[in-house]
């Protein structure tokens, strides 16, 4: 990591947050992600061989700690208490991007791997209760080998199934990607994506009712822009 060459301690925190992609996998730690692989998914534009990199400098600077895996043969990783203190940074940088840079989506933006990881490392799998709930998501503007996504919701755990897991589905929601970015993102509110017809979504009235719970909005996505997108 390149230094600034000064002794005040924002530039010695900003040597260290402000390095490319640093925040990014920060927030992907601070979500839940431990193994390499689903760290990577949030971060698909990275190489897989920066990220080895950024992970180790990390782990040098005292903010990740590597463990084994409960197999033993493989490495999870962790933020350290220090570590931890940057997530507020990472909510306020969020926050401030939704305020001051909303703007149309460009077509390099539009990004269904990262809108899957990040539903599944955000939405409320305890929404519909403690007992075995599923939510089949089909993104009508994508091939049809990447188009259908199931959520298992269970015991308060999630798991996300690209082929169908057997047994009822409770939920079907049907949106193209970029009504689906525009409501993960916060630009469209979910009742009104249903209510003009953007996002189809079928299943009882008790479920539907607890839907906006599923999708677990935080401050950052209630954050209204300061100024018009685009």
């Amino acid at each position: 990591m390149k230094g600034y060459g000064q002794f005040c301690p924002i530039a010695k925190a900003a040597e260290i947050f402000c390095e490319r992609w640093t925040a990014l996998v920060i927030r992907n730690l601070g979500a839940g992600a431990e193994r390499f692989n689903d760290i990577h998914r949030g971060v698909p534009h990275m190489s897989a061989t920066l990220l080895t990199r950024r992970l180790r400098q990390l782990e040098a600077e005292g903010l990740v700690q590597r463990r084994r895996s409960p197999t033993g043969r493989s490495w999870t990783y962790h933020l350290t208490e220090a570590g931890a203190e940057f997530l507020p940074l990472v909510g306020a940088l969020g926050i401030w991007g939704q305020r001051w840079t909303r703007r149309e989506l460009t077509e390099g933006e539009l990004d269904l791997g990262l809108l899957i990881w990040g539903l599944e490392h955000s939405v409320d799998p305890l929404a519909f209760g403690s007992k075995r709930h599923v939510l089949r998501l089909s993104v009508s503007d994508q091939p049809e080998h990447k188009r259908r996504y199931w959520f298992v919701c269970e015991e308060g755990g999630l798991d996300l199934c690209v082929s169908d897991p057997g047994g009822a589905t409770d939920l079907f929601l049907d949106a193209t990607l970029e009504t689906l970015i525009r409501i993960y993102r916060g630009d469209v509110a979910l009742e009104a994506a249903i209510a003009d017809g953007r996002l189809q979504a079928d299943g009882a009235p008790r479920h539907l009712r607890r839907l906006r719970q599923w999708f677990n909005a935080d401050a950052m996505t209630k954050t209204p822009p300061a100024r018009s997108a685009g």
